[in-house]
């Protein structure tokens, strides 16, 4: 990997004016000085005096003026139609028509702030065409390579089965500025770059995202992503360093790779899904303060301001139908997948919403939608504070963890909280303690060494439905007779009496203790 230097920026009208060769003529800015950053394209050597329609924008033309002398209408004139042409500059060589700077010509580009340079010594204009024409096509060169090398080390990613976020890394690291990708919202959908530069740009967000791109140079270089004309979002290099037309061919080339990446990646990459997810794990992991969180959670779509936040864990639904049941109901929030079996909530209620109902409303909605196995909803109390959200989604996992091998056996609520899961939340808290696993060993030793006659589900489900044989019976699909057997050769195992209350417990603890260890 090549470490990211600053692009050759594009020549300005000051910098060939500064040139060695240019200097031996002593040329002079006689009109337009306020204007002598514009960028350079080309130089063209023309006497005509109707250069202006053979240009096309950029260009800085040399000129001795013979077929302007004694006229200043036509003086004039010239001056004007290279200023309707987009010229950068217009020199003029003293000497053959004018001794000195033509009055008619210097008053008209300053009304135009076309910058007009004089040279008072004799000066070839082949040595500035040629010094100018060779640094144009050396930078040129340098873009074009670089847009090549990006092109290349960008496939090689996708190819290679990256993530979006280290492609959005790579194309970082080559414009040397932060880069945001959003949707057609200016939702933030993938950030990259320096983290403290990244912030200070999703701060405000909604605002300059509208502007970006608006004003040629001003560092903010847009990319449009779609396909079969239809645009779906943008790639924004946000303060980029370089001349603008490296930076428009770098986020060309971006553009198409994260365009090949998506499509690549067929209906299972959610860009959205992706960014809330790394919003979400970035949460509960804690290793960054959830303030400096704020700005892409706002950049994200996420009402944050005055607004009461409730964490919310879920299994037995992947986040893209949470994702269709919040919209249904119209509940800001986002949804991310921790794992195959459990999707993170945090919805942003209004602080007048009542937060409980509107809760147990969308926990109604999804225990009433197909899936897989048993649906648990674990919430934590609702926060005030965004610095609250961490430790909230913390304990959602906690109690959704506490009841997952269960759930289907516990007579639970549609909202599963903390004060819910009793005994269990805190054998889970414990799991990792040597005693309480030397404990859960002891107790259940009989049924782990041999665990092929499947007993110990059976033992699972009995306690856990207070001991109740016809709801284990019909939970396992056995017959009573059947179920008695297995009871009885569960307890000659352990050498236990099950319908000793302190013994049931005992092993109903050890089972708690056990399952926690196991996840």
């Amino acid at each position: 990997m090549t470490t990211w230097e600053p692009p050759v920026p594009a020549l300005s009208v000051r910098q060939v004016l500064a040139l060695e060769r240019v200097l031996a003529g002593e040329p002079e800015v006689v009109a337009g000085a306020a204007r002598l950053d514009r960028p350079v394209r080309w130089v063209h050597v023309a006497e005509a005096a109707d250069v202006g329609v053979m240009l096309s924008g950029g260009e800085m033309v040399l000129t001795t003026g013979v077929l302007l002398a004694g006229d200043e209408h036509k003086q004039t004139e010239y001056v004007r139609s290279l200023h309707r042409a987009e010229a950068s500059a217009v020199v003029l060589g003293l000497g053959r028509a004018f001794p000195s700077p033509p009055e008619a010509m210097r008053r008209a580009a300053e009304r135009c702030q076309l910058p007009l340079v004089v040279l008072h010594r004799p000066f070839p204009f082949a040595q500035l065409t040629e010094e100018v024409q060779s640094r144009l096509v050396r930078r040129k060169f340098a873009a074009v390579s670089l847009s090549e090398t990006v092109r290349t080390e960008l496939t090689g990613l996708i190819t290679g089965g990256a993530p979006l976020q280290r492609l959005l890394d790579e194309i970082a690291r080559h414009s040397g500025c932060p880069v945001v990708l959003t949707n057609l919202a200016h939702r933030v959908l993938g950030t990259a770059g320096e983290r403290s530069a990244v912030d200070d740009v999703l701060r405000d967000w909604e605002r300059i995202a509208r502007q970006a791109g608006r004003s040629e140079g001003d560092g903010w270089i847009r990319a449009e992503l779609g396909g079969r004309g239809e645009p779906w979002g943008r790639l924004v290099l946000c303060g980029y360093r370089g001349d603008t037309e490296t930076g428009r061919l770098l986020a060309d080339r971006a553009a198409e790779a994260l365009v090949l990446h998506r499509m690549l990646g067929g209906a299972d990459c959610s860009w959205e899904g992706q960014s809330a997810l790394s919003l979400l794990t970035d949460l509960v992991g804690g290793a960054v303060p959830a303030r400096h969180l704020l700005p892409r959670a706002r950049a994200a779509g996420l009402p944050v301001n005055r607004r009461t936040f409730v964490p919310l864990v879920v299994r037995g639904h992947r986040a893209a139908p949470l994702d269709r049941t919040l919209r249904l109901l119209g509940l800001p929030g986002i949804a991310g997948e921790l794992s195959a079996t459990v999707t993170a909530v945090l919805l942003s209620l209004a602080r007048d919403q009542d937060a409980e109902a509107l809760t147990a409303h969308f926990a109604a909605r999804l225990r009433s939608e197909p899936a897989d196995g048993p649906v648990v909803v674990a919430a934590a109390a609702a926060r005030a504070s965004f610095d609250d959200v961490p430790a909230g989604l913390r304990e959602a996992r906690h109690v959704a963890d506490a009841v997952a091998d269960d759930a289907a056996a516990l007579d639970l609520p549609p909202v599963v909280r903390l004060r819910d899961v009793h005994l269990r939340g805190l054998v889970r808290l414990l799991r990792d303690d040597p005693q309480v696993q030397s404990f859960a060993e002891r107790e259940l030793s009989g049924l782990l060494r041999d665990p092929g006659e499947d007993l110990l589900p059976v033992l699972r489900t009995y306690l856990a439905t207070g001991r109740n044989k016809s709801r284990t019976a019909q939970l396992h699909h056995v017959s009573r007779p059947a179920l008695y057997r297995r009871l009885e050769a569960i307890q000659i195992r352990l050498g236990v009496d099950l319908d000793d209350f302190e013994q049931a417990a005992s092993l109903h603890i050890a089972l708690l203790a056990h399952d926690a260890q196991q996840r």
